[in-house]
């Protein structure tokens, strides 16, 4: 009677356990204080890191520094005017010589004491090898600054779906481990009532028991899991630590998405790290061509206004102008520059050459990419429709034992591993199914065909 009662207690503490660990609230692992917590799909995830992210705003701001950069480059086309002025007063005049009535050299000071002069500027340029070369290039940065936005974008898509596959894999697990513990509740319930009928021994009870607290210490891990796997999530949206959200998905419609057209053929014009590349190579020809044009002049044209104040007195200073102009062009040709001409263009010609080598070596990575990528998506669909055959195989198993074992004809140890399996079989069936379609983000990205549009 006592040996019993024991084993009532143990039962209510087992069952009160596992009813911590399957009450719903216990797979939210976002809560809120306010009652209202925001719930988002995959493809909300994306949008809302393509406005918050951090990276990918910064890499937005660089294309407008880039548009900045060349209006600055290419400011010198424009007229420049600058105002500059002299103030002078002499503390002994200058010396001249002139001749007198005889013919003889004599000295004296000429001018005045103060002099104050002004001078107005203006130059417009006609012709320059580096403004030409500003002008040329100047497409060729925005261009590189938003691919950069590009890599940053396609980036930020790969890693906010992965993180959500990998965060929804979590809490499919916690849902297949609180249908186990149910599972398990029910079979330690029907195991003690047979135990306390005298139709089974406190074997198979302590066996429920065990597996029934293993069950719950999985559960626990799986739970805990979801905290970092949202928290990984937010990081990679831009997403405040502080504000929660909940996540919505149709597991039917992923089981659609995973499907791929193995059969397309690699470009690798579609990779954006490939696009980098050329237009990395067009602007060092462009630095070729501006060291091979640096030969030519510097043509511009000036006007300069020069109102010269002058007086011995400083009160009378500016009561006396003089003023002179004059419109002209200055020219600027490089004779001799110590051969560093002709070393920069071997330099920039060096430069271009390993810019080649660079994408002989990008193409042989992409390509290590793509198979790779192409093989883990196979490898992994493969593994996906194994894992679907055996969830429904053991799902069956387990309900033919479990109906053997209350009718007495098979012992409790197969139920075990008939619960093992089915339990094993569903959440590889859950990893399977996340793991597919992270590949084939994977194999997405490496034929440059993320499948999200680029705002």
């Amino acid at each position: 009677m006592n040996r019993t009662m024991g084993l009532a207690g143990k039962f209510l503490f087992l069952l009160l356990t596992a009813a911590f660990f399957f009450s719903p609230f216990r797979i939210l692992a976002q809560k809120s204080n306010t009652d209202t917590v925001e719930t988002l799909t995959l493809g909300q995830c994306v949008e809302y890191a393509v406005k918050n992210q951090p990276l990918l705003q910064q890499s937005l701001i660089n294309i407008d520094i880039a548009r900045s950069t060349n209006k600055i480059n290419l400011s010198g086309w424009l007229p420049q005017a600058y105002v500059t002025a002299t103030a002078a007063h002499y503390l002994t005049l200058p010396t001249s010589f002139i001749s007198d009535s005889a013919g003889k050299l004599v000295s004296e000071q000429t001018g005045v004491v103060n002099s104050f002069i002004p001078e107005l500027n203006i130059s417009q340029a006609i012709f320059s090898p580096s403004l030409l070369y500003a002008a040329k290039s100047a497409p060729l940065y925005i261009k590189q600054a938003q691919q950069q936005k590009d890599s940053t974008y396609i980036y930020v898509v790969a890693n906010v779906s992965k993180s959500f596959y990998n965060l929804l894999a979590t809490l499919e697990q916690v849902r297949v481990l609180k249908e186990d513990t149910a599972r398990l509740v029910k079979n330690l319930n029907d195991t003690y009532h047979q135990y306390v009928a005298g139709i089974v021994d406190q074997t198979d009870y302590d066996e429920a028991a065990i597996t029934l607290n293993n069950s719950n210490a999985q559960l626990r891990q799986a739970v805990e899991n979801i905290v970092p796997a949202y928290a990984t999530l937010k990081q990679i949206m831009g997403y405040p630590p502080e504000k929660q959200f909940n996540v919505l998905f149709d597991t039917l419609q992923m089981q659609r998405d995973i499907v791929f057209d193995t059969t397309q053929e690699l470009q690798y014009t579609k990779r954006i790290e490939y696009q980098q590349l050329q237009t990395g190579k067009l602007l060092q020809n462009q630095v070729t061509d501006f060291y091979r044009k640096s030969f030519l002049p510097t043509v511009s044209g000036v006007f300069n206004y020069i109102p010269v104040f002058e007086s011995n007195s400083a009160a009378t200073l500016l009561s006396n102008t003089y003023p002179y102009s004059y419109v002209g062009l200055n020219l600027s040709l490089p004779l001799f520059t110590g051969f560093a001409r002709l070393e920069n263009i071997h330099k920039s010609k060096l430069q271009e050459r390993l810019l080649d080598w660079d994408e002989v070596s990008l193409k042989s990575q992409i390509n290590v990419d793509y198979t790779t990528s192409l093989a883990n998506y196979k490898g992994n669909l493969y593994n996906f429709q194994i894992m679907k055959d055996n969830e429904v195989r053991a799902k069956r198993v387990y309900d033919i034992v479990s109906l053997q074992y209350l009718q007495g004809i098979v012992p409790y140890l197969n139920v075990i591993t008939a619960e093992s399996n089915l339990i094993s079989s569903e959440i590889g069936y859950v990893n399977a199914l996340f793991q597919l379609l992270s590949s084939k983000i994977d194999l997405e990205k490496a034929m440059g065909i993320i499948s999200f549009n680029n705002p």
